[in-house]
């Protein structure tokens, strides 16, 4: 694996640092954005992730991270369920949205600022990591595949939503024209940003597709590796386990 190679970037530190001023300067206008260019399915999305990972939540003491949390649109749904949530992100400005999102719902989730592939957090103390729509923007996928297995419990769960690759060829041909022609023309305008809408094409064309991506996860050594398709293919969760002992997930657990 490899990781984002946002345009003119040579080194993963020229892409991280590209990646956090291009979240910095969409900040103000990032939920907005989302909401109307995925038709707010991007809530369903999410409403699928809490469903599939509910079960780990329910585990007596759980604790979940949830990883380039952004304006914490995920994290406040796990807040849902019985487990204590966490946020991280590495771009201060999403953070300072996540954190008035945070108070306004008058919700106990716990912020704090953090790379992804650097995470201030102890080996095996957590149930539950997720992302949401961030994997796909770290320097090295590989290096935070094994990050996120490190801070996982033997047993714990590693959730990923990310866009993919619609399968059916004439929906892909429809969704290529949208990404590349009318998505940055409208989150351009709404950001004013709109070589941020331009980076999102791009580096969905050359993440990783599903299947290559549940691979990855079982050579960092997450058993159970399932995936499955929303939406057509635009997006993929993935479910894995971290191996050893503690409970494992069930194939009810998924239903």
């Amino acid at each position: 694996m490899s990781g984002t190679t946002p345009a003119g970037t040579r080194t993963e530190q020229e892409a991280a640092n590209w990646v956090r001023g291009m979240f910095g300067r969409v900040a103000h206008r990032y939920d907005l954005a989302n909401h109307l260019l995925s038709g707010n399915l991007d809530r369903l999305w999410r409403a699928r992730t809490v469903r599939r990972v509910r079960p780990i939540l329910e585990r007596p003491g759980a604790r979940a991270l949830d990883i380039c949390c952004g304006t914490g649109d995920l994290l406040l749904a796990l807040e849902g369920t019985r487990g204590v949530v966490l946020g991280c992100d590495f771009c201060h400005p999403m953070l300072v949205a996540a954190g008035e999102k945070i108070a306004r719902r008058r919700a106990r989730a716990v912020l704090f600022e953090a790379d992804a592939l650097y995470l201030p957090v102890r080996d095996s103390s957590l149930d539950l990591v997720t992302v949401a729509f961030g994997f796909r923007n770290l320097a090295n996928y590989q290096a935070g595949l094994a990050e996120m297995r490190r801070v996982l419990k033997p047993g714990g769960m590693a959730a990923i939503l990310e866009f993919s690759q619609p399968r059916n060829s004439l929906f892909a041909a429809v969704y290529s024209l949208y990404s590349q022609r009318i998505l940055p023309l409208i989150g351009g305008a709404l950001t004013g940003s709109r070589d941020a809408y331009r980076y999102l094409p791009e580096s969905i064309r050359k993440f990783p597709s599903a299947g290559e991506l549940a691979e990855d996860m079982r050579r960092t050594g997450f058993q159970e590796v399932r995936y499955e398709y929303l939406t057509g293919g635009v997006v993929a969760l993935h479910l894995g386990v971290r191996g050893g002992s503690g409970p494992c997930l069930q194939e009810s657990d998924l239903i």
